[in-house]
């Protein structure tokens, strides 16, 4: 398995590297939660239509049990009539404090590094490399 494999199809989708996510996951839930509180289930269909494919239970309720932890988002539990209780996100203020300091400091860190690529995907969407 290449260390950066992605599969690019003709709608420029791609298969993204499980790694590439872990870092900035934390920092995507904020962001999701800054909308409006959500559940588990929302906040993947919400990652996966962003593009960022399937984020599974495994991987986003640790960090959701991690942000819980710190005080960055609150939860809440629904038991409508005739379906399974839900636990609802909500974003704290701290939340929103760790959101306005990470989301800048995330998107530098993306730039930079999108300099190091500089002239090595002039070929790839082009089918060329």
């Amino acid at each position: 398995m290449a260390l950066l494999s992605t599969r690019m199809d003709s709608r420029h989708s791609f298969e993204r590297d499980p790694q590439w996510l872990r870092g900035v996951l934390a920092l995507l839930v904020l962001a999701i939660l800054e909308r409006g509180e959500a559940y588990g289930y929302d906040i993947t269909r919400q990652l996966e239509l962003a593009g960022l494919g399937v984020v599974k239970g495994g991987t986003l309720y640790p960090v959701l049990g991690r942000l819980e932890d710190a005080a960055m988002v609150n939860v809440r539990w629904s038991e409508p009539a005739g379906g399974p209780a839900r636990k609802y996100y909500r974003l704290t203020a701290s939340g929103q404090q760790e959101l306005r300091r990470g989301a800048p400091a995330w998107l530098e860190f993306a730039r930079r590094a999108e300099g190091l690529f500089e002239g090595v995907l002039e070929g790839v969407h082009d089918g060329s490399n």
